[in-house]
């Protein structure tokens, strides 16, 4: 079987809500896009392209706001379901009727992915009111179709005492999937506000307590994805993971995927190395497979340029996130602000 290559494929800016975190909406009221039917065609006739260039399988994150919302959801999902095309939907839970959900799966859906920011006052406050309950009870409904249900938070200071309690509740719902990354400012002001920044060693410890949870319930089927890549660094100290012998010491083998086997595409139909941060290389009208090889995307795997990760040990597999950086200081390659280690 092919190795996947991903695409985050944002169809429509058109929401149900107004996340106080979301991009498209933190700098103001944007005029909201929905890309045009031609265009959809056009981009997945490319990255067909591209993918069977690179002999890879591509496998599509289809969001938006929320895709549900773009005014030819269910044509698109027709015509990726005809060409055999696997995917994942990542939107809201207010229009997941059971018949909504059984005809995304009958054409093709393996997953859909839903947010969850905190306890009830908290994610709601985020959000929009009524969205945590809408949440929950939309896990049993998508699972009913046959689609796994994955449960993605966002952290900040807000809401970083309540994630672990909300690992019980996720659990006791039977969500399949629960990961969470670091809320990644939107402009300067924001990084350095009580209400956002996590100090170093107060991440830590909010790691160690996820952890003990994960631990508690690691039999209740509910799988953790260890999203953030200072995760590896974690269980390196803690001796539940170790450098594997024997690899290239010039190889990346894990850590922060941009510049590696993704692709985000905006509904303006722009191409970027991630969605958390200004990282535009080209457009979905271009060739994508030269896209993917070209200076701008190489700009990316200018490993040796991080200015912390690149005298430790664990550079190959872990980088933090550098959109997170990007955000605090416009860097790429500035240091996780959430980074612990001190040399």
């Amino acid at each position: 079987m092919k190795e996947y290559f991903a695409f985050q494929w944002h169809i429509t800016d058109y929401c149900d809500q107004r996340c106080k975190h979301c991009y498209i909406f933190a700098e103001g009221h944007p005029t909201l896009v929905e890309t045009p039917w031609e265009r959809l065609v056009s981009t997945l006739a490319n990255i067909e392209r591209m993918a069977d260039k690179m002999n890879r399988a591509p496998y599509l994150y289809i969001t938006g706001g929320d895709p549900i919302l773009h005014s030819r959801f269910w044509d698109l999902l027709e015509l990726v379901h005809s060409h055999g095309i696997p995917f994942t939907l990542m939107g809201n839970p207010f229009h997941l009727t059971p018949e909504v959900c059984q005809r995304m799966h009958a054409l093709g859906c393996q997953k859909y992915q839903l947010s969850l920011d905190g306890l009830r006052d908290t994610h709601d406050r985020f959000r929009k009111h009524g969205s945590f309950d809408a949440t929950l009870a939309a896990i049993k409904t998508i699972r009913d179709a046959g689609m796994r249900c994955a449960i993605m938070s966002t952290v900040s200071a807000t809401n970083i005492d309540e994630l672990p309690d909300l690992i019980d509740i996720i659990v006791e719902h039977h969500a399949d999937i629960f990961a969470f990354g670091r809320y990644c400012p939107t402009s300067e002001d924001k990084a350095h506000k009580e209400t956002w920044h996590i100090e170093p060693q107060q991440y830590r410890k909010f790691l160690d307590r996820c952890w003990q949870k994960f631990e508690q319930h690691k039999d209740s089927g509910t799988t953790f994805n260890l999203k953030d890549h200072l995760w590896t660094l974690y269980l390196y100290e803690q001796g539940l993971w170790k450098i594997p012998d024997g690899l290239d010491k010039d190889t990346i083998y894990d850590g922060c995927n941009c510049g590696n086997c993704h692709f985000t595409i905006s509904a303006e139909g722009r191409l970027m190395a991630c969605r958390r941060f200004d990282s535009y290389v080209g457009t979905v009208n271009e060739d994508m497979c030269d896209v993917f090889h070209g200076a701008k995307m190489n700009a990316y795997r200018e490993h040796e340029r991080f200015e912390k990760c690149a005298k430790c040990e664990l550079l190959r597999f872990c980088r933090g996130c550098p959109a997170v950086a990007f955000g605090y200081i416009h860097s790429f390659y500035a240091p996780d602000p959430q980074c612990w280690k001190v040399f």
